[in-house]
């Protein structure tokens, strides 16, 4: 009889000691899970960082001290992708143009973009951040970030760093605020877009006014022949501009008159004086315009 009692308490507890293994086993499992999905995390965000960096295939190395000097054979050509870009600000206004500058007696590597003291500055592109330094006689406090396009893109003036050295951005990403620091006269974004070292007239790829790109594409020529370069760019929805607007947009050298437009509001559109619209133009300040005008800048 007890022997009997004793088989059936063995039986009706198999269950319960059944369940008791899977509700231990339970906690296990989600710890698994975890660790699974942190494992995941990393491998992801490895390949993320194998993929930004494939721009090693055109520069030597990487290093974290100079914005700019590299000793590299140039391609003739090479086609850059614009896609996925994000204006680096929402200011529309350019201060200052790339070009020679006579006062200074050098050349102006990229764009003076009016900002204001504490305004978010953003990555132009996916990226991983190469140099975070300060420049007393020069970029101030400044950022250099390399994309998978190729190109290096540089934010100076700044008033703070919001990012570090080997860290990984976003297209829109906040890297910086603006700022008045270094070689600078009143608080505003130098943007340079550079490739290889060799600096690129920014308004070839970003159309600041429109807060747009030129296209999907541009080529980078040695030669410095971007006529050709542009000629041959994409718009961003197609091949082909639709109209003579958008070939003038495209060409990033002319500006067509919209109706109610003046002389002064264009300028201020353009980033430029009046004075050197007209000067452009063989205009006076005393000048009409009229609207679908093509004006050079």
């Amino acid at each position: 009889m007890k022997a009997c009692l004793l088989g059936l308490l063995v039986l009706a507890a198999a269950p319960v000691q059944a369940q008791d293994l899977i509700a231990r086993q339970a906690p296990i499992d989600r710890k698994l899970k975890s660790v699974d999905s942190v494992a995941l995390q990393r491998l992801f965000e490895r390949e993320r960082e194998l993929d930004v960096n494939y721009a090693r295939e055109l520069y030597p190395g990487w290093n974290n001290r100079f914005a700019r000097s590299y000793d590299v054979v140039m391609p003739d050509s090479f086609r850059i992708d614009l896609r996925g870009f994000y204006m680096p600000t929402d200011s529309r206004r350019i201060t200052s143009n790339f070009g020679y500058r006579r006062a200074f007696r050098r050349q102006h590597e990229g764009l003076d973009i009016k900002v204001y003291i504490g305004d978010t500055i953003r990555s132009a592109f996916d990226g991983k951040v190469r140099v975070v330094r300060y420049d007393r006689g020069g970029y101030g406090y400044y950022v250099v970030i390399r994309h998978p396009n190729g190109l290096e893109t540089l934010y100076g003036h700044l008033s703070k760093q919001l990012v570090d050295e080997d860290q990984i951005v976003k297209a829109g990403e906040p890297i910086g605020l603006g700022g008045n620091t270094g070689l600078s006269t009143g608080s505003h974004l130098h943007f340079e877009t550079r490739f290889l070292g060799r600096a690129i007239n920014p308004v070839l790829m970003f159309d600041f006014p429109n807060q747009d790109v030129t296209g999907d594409f541009f080529v980078f020529r040695k030669d410095g022949d971007y006529d050709r370069s542009l000629a041959s760019n994409s718009s961003r929805r197609e091949s082909e501009p639709k109209n003579e607007s958008q070939a003038l947009r495209l060409s990033g050298h002319f500006y067509k008159v919209k109706s109610g437009e003046t002389l002064s509001s264009i300028s201020d559109k353009l980033g430029i004086s009046v004075d050197m619209l007209c000067k452009a133009n063989r205009l006076t300040t005393r000048s009409k315009i009229r609207p679908g005008q093509v004006l050079r800048y």
